[in-house]
């Protein structure tokens, strides 16, 4: 027992290090020193800020709010990565045990028929009841760190787990900003797709005046009318987008769509955020979901690898049994009826044809997959973060050229209808005039919306607001 508990505090086996953390540098070029673009929704990076934990919350919709959290509340994506999460704590709470003694109380009643000639004996055999009561204790050394090891993958899988749950958060927060993002571009641009609609068939029917009066040809009015049916295709498409967006929010917040309607909002309902908090490359491995994950998988992997190693050792076990038996209930603590044994056990593993040698080796290809796992996951990660930067500088070019067009053709149509007012110009470049401006408002609010969604897909590069969803009670 000395001996043991003298060298207890070893365990071999590598001890697990966390992976070093990489350069504070997502991009070979910052945003400041990127050619061109002064445009004016031009995002403001602030690198190391702290991230809002309701980060949806920045772009100021209350339809969004609003299903988001109806989305945390209700998923069943979530209530698993809940359920897996309380699974491996309980796992781990199960592993502590390793470290206590093990404790059993055994209580037998038996009928016997006791026959002598079985021992060589002669005379009549008995019959006779055997009562027995006994307890055991046993407690194995962990010399060598098997069980701690064991422990510790345990400890790590609850870190994944957890991370995995966070991940499940982030991605269905995620899904639920893009969707109803995307469910107000879809309604916008029906709307303004309707009014260029309108415009042109109102141009058509002026056409059609024009031509039974002999005054335009037949080939300009077929070609208006292949305009307003062109138009006419490129409605049921958005209008059946729209309708998946809605069935998928449904999907997200537990429910379906005979069941409940998502609010509708508006897509100038949203403040386009200016000034974006970014984690540093150090900070983004250490919140990230998947990257934390990854990392206690690596964990986990080290932990198996230290395992594998002391099964090649000895290992030491100290036990311990006593009780009594006897013909009757009462006689059971009589002083003839009472026996003990103690000991320990030592086991030596010493041919098990390669079996505990080439787990070893598996577990340490195991870890190194798991190192490059790891090493991958990094840098998608870093990819993904660069690619939003870089996405979000693109769309500001994007929406402020999209934006200067579409005030211009508003402008350009309060002109025209100036011009018609003052008898200077005909109803056909008034409609004119309002198809173009239609389109115009079709290119803003697709620019609009795809800021709003790569400022979305910024944020769950990052990692979000850190630690929201397999959180037991959450």
């Amino acid at each position: 027992m000395l001996v043991g508990l003298l060298v207890a505090g070893c365990a071999v086996g590598p001890a697990f290090q966390r992976p070093a953390a990489p350069a504070d540098r997502y991009l070979s070029q910052s945003s400041t020193e990127r050619p061109g673009a002064a445009a004016t929704a031009e995002p403001r990076f602030d690198f190391g800020a702290a991230v809002p934990r309701e980060w949806w919350r920045e772009f100021g919709c209350e339809p969004l709010d609003d299903t988001v959290r109806l989305a945390l509340a209700h998923s069943a994506t979530l209530e698993a990565a809940v359920a897996t999460l309380r699974q491996s704590e309980y796992a781990l709470r199960a592993g502590y045990g390793v470290f206590l003694p093990q404790i059993d109380l055994d209580l037998n009643a038996t009928r016997q028929r006791f026959s002598p000639a079985r021992f060589g004996q002669t005379g009549a055999g008995s019959v006779f009841n055997l009562f027995t009561v006994s307890g055991a204790v046993s407690y194995a050394l962990d010399v060598f760190g098997g069980a701690r090891r064991r422990v510790e993958g345990l400890r790590a899988d609850v870190e994944a787990a957890r991370a995995l749950g966070d991940a499940a958060a982030l991605t269905l927060e995620g899904n639920v900003v893009n969707a109803v993002v995307a469910g107000a571009a879809y309604r916008a641009q029906i709307a303004a797709t309707r009014t260029a609609i309108d415009a042109a068939r109102e141009q058509v029917a002026l056409t059609e005046v024009r031509v039974r009066a002999g005054t335009a040809a037949e080939a300009t009015l077929l070609a208006l009318r292949a305009q307003v049916a062109a138009l006419e295709v490129t409605l049921p498409p958005l209008a059946q987008k729209a309708d998946q967006t809605d069935h998928l929010l449904a999907q997200l917040v537990g429910t379906t769509a005979a069941q409940w309607t998502p609010p509708a909002a508006d897509l100038e309902e949203f403040r386009l955020p200016q000034d974006l908090p970014v984690a540093l490359p150090s900070q983004l491995v250490r919140r990230r979901p998947d990257l934390v994950a990854a990392e206690a998988n690596l964990h986990a992997a080290s932990a198996a690898l230290g395992v594998a190693t002391a099964d090649l050792f000895p290992q030491i076990t100290l036990s311990g049994n006593a009780g009594g038996n006897a013909a009757r209930l009462g006689q059971l603590d009589a002083q003839n009826a009472r026996f003990w044994s103690a000991g320990a056990d030592l086991s030596l593993p010493l041919f098990h044809g390669g079996t505990l040698w080439y787990t070893r080796r598996a577990a340490r290809e195991a870890y190194r997959a798991a190192l490059a796992d790891y090493r991958q996951t990094v840098l998608a990660a870093f990819q993904q973060v660069a690619d939003s930067l870089r996405a979000l500088e693109h769309d500001a070019d994007l929406l402020d050229a999209a934006g200067r067009a579409d005030r211009d053709a508003q402008l350009a149509l309060l002109l025209t209808r100036a011009n018609y007012d003052a008898g200077t110009a005909d109803y056909l470049a008034v409609l004119d005039a309002t198809q173009r401006a239609a389109n115009a408002r079709i290119a803003a609010l697709t620019a609009l919306a795809q800021r709003l969604q790569d400022t979305t897909a910024l944020y769950m590069a990052i990692g979000g607001g850190g630690s929201a969803g397999a959180q037991p009670g959450a």
